[in-house]
């Protein structure tokens, strides 16, 4: 029941002559006691040796002494046997043990901490080690100060269907919000259940157990209640739209779900650095010339096949896609979602009659800023963490937006729906221009009644970022936002813009000039470009699809610098410059951006070509790759040089010639491109990539 720990040693037992016990607690006169505190020492031993000794008792022949630090802590059971045997003989000393007062009492050391670890409960020592030696007697190996903590996924709290207690005060009675909750529950079951009875493979991680929907229920009501003027309607919306959701579109929600959480658990493992670099920019050295640059840049090539669904066209939209576009955009009359406030309105391209507007649904009100989940206070570790907006600091379902625009606002995705308004065309042949001089692009898009279009269209030259030529574009329909927050084009820019031409393209006051459509501005592209020249950007296939052209190669930094956790998550120009440059783009100057300057955007992205190829050349170095008689040679045993990374043992093994001045001035012949892809140089540069 309770460990006596010898508190009543020093009072007579009151069955002195009858007791029969063989480890009384009590004293008695004819030695008991000292065998029974023996027995009892020898228990608590082997106790301590198992719960992390504290005490060491020393053992002789004639007496049993408590001594402290006398033996080292790491000694067993087993060594302290070779002292030999305790006696268990009565002795003075042993007789009548003198009390310590408090004040001279040792003190005990404090409790052991426990910790799990791969299911199983250790003792967590948090004292110093004494005399070179660990706590628990045995060497242990010195572990990294910095070691990799692999995030765990805590277990669902137990939670039946009920109300949560809420700080703020319940928004509406007991009774109505568990009938509430309760309808929510029924609809959701309804969604997982159909789900669960033709689930697929792939799909088993969707289905939510039973406590999973309870717990969802729960923060969806709860979330609600941070709204109480609007609770009632915020619950019923959602039982609504999920009795009137689909089991595909369950499907598709939970998968965005799936995707959110492992997109944050791969953010939670990442080591990319979370605060702006406080260094100076650094110098990307290749080590190469321009013209072994430019060899070595088809190694970075990005293939486009396969990333159509990601919004990648990689073929021409045919005559009958695009008349199932024109049908459904007929159909629709105008109805689309606002890609703000997410708020359906009614567009109108030829202005409504009665009033002449573009748009119905008044004006939007909307949070520019994305949502964050806010970081737990210290003193409460296990707090809700809120989501809040970067825009305001005010947290989801606090307020309809804190900006306010003239109309609501869409973007198109679909690729037929697209060349319905404007259709795509491929590079065509360019003999009048260089094939192996890599161009960066950057576009910035403004809303119109036909959705995102390209308002802005910058091109520089790699790798030295000189200017190609930087216009506005005159979109096709009437103009909704230029969103100029971000895209830097300000509706004084187009008023007072003069139109471009060949004789004139720029303007002796450093204003841009303006070509008349997007179909221009796709004109004045290609002529900068042929097929076999390499086309650098971040987020290429935005600036592709407003220019509606399609384009074999490209250089796409989202893809060469990919997300952790995959498509469709996507790093940031401006994140991946501060990571890996130390370099800022997009800042905020006296409180104020001014939107994206789309120069500084298509050198980022140059830039970052160029700190990737100056990595794999360095690849290649420590394959043993060399520079020599005007070729990249390759090793000559494939195995990498001692002390060198491994890795793949075979690489490209012809070698590669360097451009030389005459290959760079002219353009390609078919010849010698149909050569390089027999050699195999193209393929292998695309398969290793």
């Amino acid at each position: 029941m309770f460990a006596s720990k010898g508190l009543f040693s020093q009072l007579a037992c009151p069955y002195q002559e009858t007791c029969a016990l063989p480890s009384c607690i009590f004293s008695h006169s004819d030695g008991k006691a000292n065998a029974g505190a023996a027995v009892f020492q020898g228990e608590q031993s082997a106790v301590d040796d198992q719960q992390g000794q504290r005490k060491r008792q020393k053992v002789t022949y004639d007496r049993v002494e408590e001594t402290e630090g006398e033996i080292g802590l790491g000694s067993t059971a087993a060594s302290r046997a070779t002292a030999g045997p305790p006696s268990l003989k009565s002795t003075p000393d042993s007789k009548a043990p003198k009390r310590r007062s408090a004040a001279t009492k040792e003190i005990s050391p404090p409790p052991l901490r426990w910790q799990s670890a791969n299911g199983t409960r250790v003792p967590l020592n948090t004292a110093p080690a004494q005399n070179g030696r660990s706590s628990s007697g045995a060497a242990t190996p010195s572990t990294p100060r910095a070691a990799v903590q692999i995030p765990v996924k805590a277990p669902l709290k137990v939670e039946s269907l009920n109300p949560r207690v809420l700080k703020r005060g319940a928004p509406a009675s007991h009774d109505m919000r568990y009938r509430l909750l309760k309808a929510l529950h029924e609809q959701l079951t309804r969604l997982n259940s159909e789900l669960a009875k033709d689930a697929s493979h792939s799909e088993e991680e969707l289905i939510l157990s039973e406590q999973a929907l309870i717990t969802m229920c729960l923060d969806i009501e709860e979330e609600a209640a941070a709204s109480p003027s609007i609770y009632s309607n915020l619950v019923k919306n959602k039982i609504l739209s999920y009795k009137r959701m689909t089991v595909k579109q369950w499907v598709e929600e939970r998968r965005k779900e799936v995707a959110k959480v492992k997109a944050l658990e791969a953010t939670s493992m990442s080591d990319t650095p979370m605060t702006k670099p406080s260094e100076a920019p650094k110098p990307i050295e290749t080590g190469l010339n321009i013209h072994e640059e430019l060899t070595l840049l088809h190694r970075l090539y990005t293939p486009i096949t396969g990333l159509s669904k990601h919004g990648y066209a990689t073929e021409i939209p045919t005559e009958k896609e695009i008349e199932s576009a024109k049908q459904g955009i007929e159909m629709a009359k105008g109805w689309e979602v606002c890609d703000r406030c997410k708020t359906r309105f009614q567009v109108f391209p030829g202005r409504r009659e009665e009033d002449g507007a573009l748009t119905s649904g008044g004006k939007c009100t909307y949070h520019f800023g994305k949502p964050y989940l806010q970081e737990r206070p210290p003193n409460e570790p296990k707090a809700k963490r809120v989501k809040k907006y970067r825009c305001c600091g005010e947290s989801m379902g606090d307020s309809a937006g804190c900006t306010q625009a003239e109309n609501h606002v869409f973007k198109i995705s679909e690729v037929k729906r697209l060349a319905a308004i404007l259709n795509f065309e491929k590079t065509p042949e360019n003999l009048a221009r260089v094939s192996d001089r890599p161009v960066c692009i950057d576009g910035e898009m403004g809303y119109t009644v036909y959705g995102l279009e390209l308002i802005r269209l910058t091109a520089t030259s790699w790798p030295d970022g000189e200017p190609l030529f930087d216009v506005l574009v005159r979109p096709m329909g009437p103009i909704l936002d230029l969103n100029s927050r971000y895209s830097g084009v300000w509706p004084k820019h187009m008023a007072e813009a003069l139109p471009w031409s060949v004789s004139a393209p720029d303007d002796k006051n450093g204003k841009l000039r303006i070509v008349e459509s997007p179909a221009a501005a796709r004109t004045l592209l290609f002529s900068y470009l042929s097929p076999a020249t390499p086309l650098i950007g971040h987020g290429l296939e935005n600036d592709l699809n407003a220019t509606r052209m399609i384009h074999p190669i490209i250089i796409d930094t989202a893809l060469l610098y990919p997300h952790k956790a995959g498509l469709p998550y996507r790093n940031g120009l401006k994140m991946l410059m501060q990571t890996h440059l130390n370099r800022h783009i997009q800042v905020v100057v006296d409180g104020k951006m001014d939107g994206h300057d789309s120069k500084e955007d298509a050198n980022a992205a140059g830039d970052l070509v160029r700190f990737a190829l100056a990595k794999e050349w360095s690849k290649m170095q420590m394959y043993g790759w060399v520079v020599k008689d005007g070729e990249f040679k390759p090793p000559l045993s494939k195995e990498p040089r001692p002390g060198a990374l491994t890795g793949p043992k075979t690489m490209v093994d012809s070698p590669i010639k360097i451009l030389s001045d005459t290959t760079i001035g002219r353009k390609r012949s078919r010849e010698e491109m149909e050569a390089d892809v027999e050699d195999g140089e193209v393929e292998r540069g695309l398969d290793e990539d």
